[in-house]
Parts: structure tokens; C-alpha cells; sequence
């Protein structure tokens, strides 16, 4: 009954999309040379041989799978991989990141037959959903056209698996129609199997096997002689309504130290101007990576809004608050910051990485704060015990490191899968990845 209105709904709604996508390339959120992705007309042609589709949500879905790509072409040498994500950050990322006989495609909307264009021309022959994008008209679509399909990384939180409930029978069936899913915790894992998915697995989270975020040692060097001896703190992948509240931080804690550098790197780059003019509004100077503006004695937050630099960022902090958790959106990944030795503050939102949030806490690596206020409090206790930071920032790096074979539990899984669908590795590389 669900499934057959939103089918309607979709369809009646089609108008209202294109008016939908207008509007986004004029907030500079699509590609207007690659809208007819987004209808499931694609704009290359198929390769030969055998397709791997992954589809992600944007950036931070997209660069989880990069590993399991890399590892995939690696031993397929005649496969390639297809990518579909839904956001321009993601694509541009992609465009950089992906390895050879991997490309990109914007995602189409959900409608059956932009999904239909989509799979008739592509024909992958395995396609996996990483985290939360359980879409009906994709996956009934993906059905039709017999293509297996895998959750990556599945995730199920209590608030949607509420939502779920209320419709059990289109939970069951969508869900149902997966050949394998990979939770990426054991709450997750529960969710999914009490809501229909058939066979769920829990090997744990591949945010814990995704390589430390890559940085330029000369844009390092260049920032490290700017800042000189100054302590620096960061925000980073800040949402709408954190800039302001963490002004009140940054304020307390130049009251404490004058000589302190706020970093703020918000979560969408395209914000940068508008959260610029919000800052010098509230008297605060402010200097704008993505103008090239340097850092001066008188600089008091530096706006990284510049894509792909967190790896810079975190490894010149002595600490960073995870943005997204002072608001409720749910939080950031807090293991990339961790990893890197640079230990991790939250707010109370943290539902998108509860069992990574809690795991870094039981540890003693991560903080907790309710509010800009005790934020403040926290960095400036941190920043002058060097003892308790140094802690932190080992047990951190030891998190990150504890997790990372993730990624061979997940291929291990994939295995028989990857086998009958894309065909079996040669045998010169078998040897080499039973001894990985």
C-alpha cells in the first residue's frame, strides 16, 4: 500500500523536480552540464567487461568505499567500478580520488524511470548501497533488472527504524531484496534483520579502514610558518548554526589567550562567504582560505572552506570539535581527527557514529560537551595539561589502528558474491590476497 502512493506520489512529483533542480544549480548545488545524469541519461559510454556499481550518499559515504575499490580493481584487472553520488562536492572529490577504471555519475532522482534509463544502459553486474540510501524506486528497479544488490556499511538508526515500523510490509520488501547486508554495528545489524533484511552481517565500520586523510606538506609548511607558535584549535565539518555558537568558544577562549587561532572548515565549502561576512559581523577577524587570504598576527579565525583539507587541518591542531553535533544533524566522523592525533570534542548529536562516539569515549580518546560554553571550557583545560592531550591523542591513534582490518572482514564477505557476479580472480593474484 506505502510503496504503490510514493510510486504515485514520484510520478506526480516529477514536475515539481525539474523546478527542484533548477533551483539547485542556481544555488550552485548541481552541475548544469550533467543534469541529465540526474534522469538517468548517461553522459559516457559503458566499458567492456565486467561493472561493479557503488552508489553513496556525497562525500563522506564516497570516500569510505574507496579502499574496498581500490582493493576490487586491484584484483579484477579487466573489472571496473562505477560511482553514483548526489552532491558536486562528491563528484569533484571523485574526480580526484578514483583509481583507474573507476568514474563517476550523478545518482538520478528517485523515479522509476529515470532508475530504468539508468540500469538499461549501465547494466552493472553487482550493484551495493553504502550506509542509509535504501531508495524504493532504485531498488525495485535494480530487482527488475536482476541485479544483485549488497548494504555496505548498513546503517539503521532508531529514529528511522521507527519510521520503518510504521510500515513493515515495505521494509520487508525493499529490504528483503538485498542479497547481503554489512552492518556496521551490532545495533545497526539489529535493526536491519528485525525490519526484513535477510542475511546481516556485522564486521564492523569501514570509516575505521579508510586511509588517514592525505594532506600537501608544502601547504603545511607554509600554514606551520604562518601560525608560528600560536595554539590552534579547529571546528571542523561545521553545520548552519554552529559558526555563530562556536563565536561564544572562540570568544572565551581569546579571553583566556589572546595568541589562540580558531580553524573553522565548515562541512559544505560553498558556505565560506556567507559564514565570513556572519564572523567580521560580529567583529571577529576573519581570514578565507578558498581567497587565499594569509594569516596575520591579528587573525583570529582562519575559514578553511576550501574541499578536501581536513588532512591539513587536523594534523595542525592540537584538537578538534566534530561539527554537526551542536545542532541536531547527528555528527561527523570523529576517527579521521584521531587518528591523526588530533583528539576529538562533540556535542550531544552524535547519532550518525553512536557506536564510534562511544567507543572513542570508553576509551578515554574523546570528549563530550553539551554547549559552546563548555566547549571553551574543555579546549582550554586540554590546551594547557600537554599530559591529558598527549593521552588522548595516543589512544586515538591507537583506536584507528585496532579497527582497520575491517576492510578484510567486508571483502571476505564480498567474496562468493564478487565471484559469481563479476567472475573469479585470476588465479596469479589468489596467492597474494590469502596472504594480505
Amino acid at each position: 500500500m506505502l510503496l504503490g502512493l510514493y510510486k504515485v506520489a514520484t510520478y506526480l512529483g516529477a514536475p515539481l523536480l525539474s523546478l527542484q533542480l533548477r533551483r539547485r544549480v542556481r544555488a550552485g548545488k548541481e552541475d548544469p552540464t550533467r543534469l541529465s545524469e540526474r534522469w538517468g541519461q548517461p553522459t559516457r559510454e559503458r566499458p567492456e567487461g565486467p561493472l561493479f556499481w557503488i552508489h553513496a550518499a556525497s562525500v563522506g559515504e564516497s570516500l569510505l568505499v574507496l579502499p574496498l575499490i581500490e582493493s576490487l580493481l586491484d584484483e579484477r584487472p579487466i573489472a571496473h567500478a562505477l560511482v553514483t553520488t548526489g552532491t558536486v562536492t562528491s563528484a569533484r572529490l571523485m574526480a580526484d580520488r578514483l583509481p583507474s577504471r573507476a568514474f563517476h555519475q550523478f545518482a538520478p532522482l528517485d523515479q522509476a524511470f529515470a532508475w530504468r534509463r539508468f540500469f538499461d544502459h549501465w547494466q552493472p553486474d553487482l550493484g551495493s548501497l553504502v550506509e542509509s540510501e535504501i531508495w524504493p524506486h532504485l531498488i525495485l528497479e535494480a530487482e527488475r533488472s536482476s541485479i544483485p544488490l549488497v548494504l555496505i556499511n548498513g546503517r539503521m538508526s532508531s529514529r528511522s527504524a521507527s519510521r520503518w515500523r510504521l510500515a513493515p510490509k515495505a521494509g520487508r520488501r525493499l529490504l528483503g531484496s538485498f542479497a547481503l547486508c554489512l552492518a556496521r554495528s551490532q545495533a545497526d545489524a539489529g535493526r536491519l534483520s528485525t525490519l526484513g533484511a535477510p542475511d546481516v552481517r556485522m564486521l564492523g565500520d569501514l570509516k575505521h579502514a579508510t586511509p588517514p586523510l592525505p594532506y600537501d606538506a608544502d601547504e603545511f609548511a607554509k600554514l606551520k610558518a604562518a601560525i608560528g607558535d600560536r595554539p590552534v584549535w579547529l571546528a571542523a565539518s561545521t553545520h548552519p548554526g554552529e559558526e555563530i555558537e562556536l563565536l561564544s568558544t572562540h570568544h572565551r577562549l581569546r579571553d583566556a589567550d589572546a595568541n589562540i587561532l580558531t580553524v573553522i572548515a565548515p562541512r559544505h565549502p560553498e558556505r565560506g562567504t556567507t559564514i565570513k561576512q556572519a564572523l567580521e559581523n560580529h567583529g571577529v577577524t576573519t581570514a578565507q582560505r578558498s581567497l587565499d587570504e594569509p594569516i596575520s598576527s591579528t587573525t583570529g579565525i582562519y575559514l578553511a572552506d576550501t574541499l578536501g583539507e581536513l588532512g591539513l587541518f587536523y594534523r595542525l591542531a592540537k584538537l578538534a570539535f566534530i561539527g554537526g553535533s551542536l545542532v541536531p544533524h547527528g555528527g561527523q566522523n570523529p576517527i579521521e581527527a584521531a587518528r591523526l592525533g588530533c583528539p576529538p570534542l562533540f556535542g550531544p548529536h552524535t547519532g550518525n557514529f553512536e557506536d564510534m562516539t562511544n567507543r572513542l569515549l570508553d576509551i578515554g580518546a574523546a570528549r563530550r560537551v553539551q554547549n559552546a560554553d563548555e566547549l571553551a571550557r574543555t579546549v582550554a583545560t586540554l590546551l594547557i595539561d600537554p599530559t591529558m592531550l598527549g593521552t588522548m591523542t595516543t589512544k586515538g591513534i591507537e583506536a584507528g589502528i585496532a579497527e582497520a582490518s575491517v576492510l578484510d572482514h567486508v571483502q571476505q564477505a564480498l567474496e562468493p558474491l564478487l565471484e559469481r557476479c563479476l567472475g573469479p580472480m585470476p588465479p596469479s593474484i589468489e596467492p597474494h590476497r590469502a596472504s594480505a
